[in-house]
């Protein structure tokens, strides 16, 4: 697989068990530390579209950012949360994961599966304990 590109907060546990996973599948992807190096309004419109989701679904609806600006109310627009992300990466819902084989929001971390050649080097466990893919390499969650 040629490239991978991984939007990543290593302060996240779904987003160290993704990485874990594409490494798993014997790949080195792309790090991007998303929160030290946002993607532009135009780069983050693309991975929304990508992902085949609505704006809100990839608007990450937790912590005090979030609250203080009130990001619950319907009356915001696309563009408006669009803009917010921009402004305040850290409301960027993750990780995004960018492969050949599609781009997905990796909630939970085993849907980058969905984008990874079948190939695994064997059993995968996530960080909470959850047996991921089993000792004959085949996808359990």
């Amino acid at each position: 697989m040629n490239t991978v590109t991984i939007y990543h907060n290593p302060k996240c546990g779904t987003s160290r068990n993704t990485l874990a996973l594409i490494r798993h599948a014997g790949i080195e992807p792309q790090v991007i530390l998303y929160l030290d190096t946002p993607p532009t309004r135009d780069e983050l419109v693309q991975l929304v579209a990508a992902c085949g989701l609505p704006v809100r679904e990839v608007l990450r609806n937790k912590g005090d950012i979030y609250e203080e600006l009130k990001l619950d109310d319907a009356k915001w627009t696309d563009d408006e949360l669009l803009d917010f992300m921009v402004a305040h990466p850290i409301l960027i819902n993750r990780p995004i994961v960018v492969t050949p084989l599609g781009t997905r929001l990796c909630r939970p971390s085993e849907l980058v599966l969905d984008i990874l050649p079948p190939t695994q080097l064997g059993p995968f466990t996530k960080e909470d304990g959850e047996v991921v893919i089993d000792e004959q390499g085949r996808r359990l969650a």
